[in-house]
């Protein structure tokens, strides 16, 4: 399923957003551009994403977070993508269901939510990987246990807007392209969907090279953070609006 659109008009101009999909587009294009020796020098390109045998200065590696090194990549690695599609999946998921969070928790609040559920998806990410051979043990399911591969997405902050927009707006109709049709799916029907293969996914591994316990960390972070502050706001807001 692909979303297309959300029919939830926001109430506020998504500031943020906005900005957010903007830094993650000329970051993507300095790299590429670089990459290609069009712009800069393909030494920087190397030098910020790596190659596939040396992560990149600003590619989060979990070896190096457990040892308490560069920590900074919990955040650089949240504007940095793999390639064009990897740029588009994530801009147009953000597109479609960040403006509404932002003008459920403000523009400042917003920011706040974004990076705490960014984080809370790097450090799931983390765990999966620190306990992959004890889950192998209890249940029998292989699961990735390299520390040293890098990661890079804003995936995982995305699914934390995904997890909110699923408490806060569940009802909202999303309009999908559901293989050659286009429906309108409730929110909790598309949203429920794609979190239950994300864990299918997580446990599996049928698509390697995706950090998909990142996507499943970061949906929680935003359910929880959208449960304890995002309700509140919301009703706040609406009770304002009646007056």
């Amino acid at each position: 399923m692909l979303p297309l659109k959300d029919l939830n008009k926001s109430l506020t101009t998504p500031h943020v957003n906005r900005l957010i999909l903007i830094a993650n587009i000329i970051i993507f294009l300095v790299f590429w551009l670089s990459s290609q020796n069009i712009l800069l020098d393909q030494k920087l390109a190397i030098d910020m994403w790596g190659t596939e045998d040396r992560p990149g200065v600003f590619v989060m590696v979990p070896n190096n977070v457990i040892h308490g090194e560069r920590f900074f990549t919990l955040f650089t690695s949240m504007f940095m993508h793999a390639g064009w599609l990897h740029l588009f999946g994530n801009m147009l998921f953000l597109y479609i269901f960040g403006d509404n969070i932002e003008d459920t928790f403000g523009h400042a609040g917003y920011i706040g939510f974004y990076i705490i559920s960014g984080l809370a998806a790097a450090f799931t990410h983390i765990l999966s990987i620190v306990f992959a051979p004890t889950i192998n043990d209890l249940v029998g399911i292989s699961m990735p246990s390299d520390l040293t591969t890098g990661v890079v997405g804003a995936s995982g902050a995305i699914s934390g807007v995904l997890g909110a927009y699923l408490v806060l707006y569940p009802k909202a109709k999303i309009i999908t392209l559901v293989f050659y049709f286009i429906l309108p799916v409730p929110a909790i029907v598309f949203l429920g969907v794609w979190f239950i293969m994300q864990w299918f996914y997580g446990f599996f591994d049928l698509s390697g090279g995706v950090a998909y316990w990142a996507h499943i960390g970061g949906f929680i972070a935003g359910m929880i953070l959208a449960l304890v502050f995002g309700l509140k706001r919301k009703k706040a807001r609406e009770t304002r609006l009646r007056l």
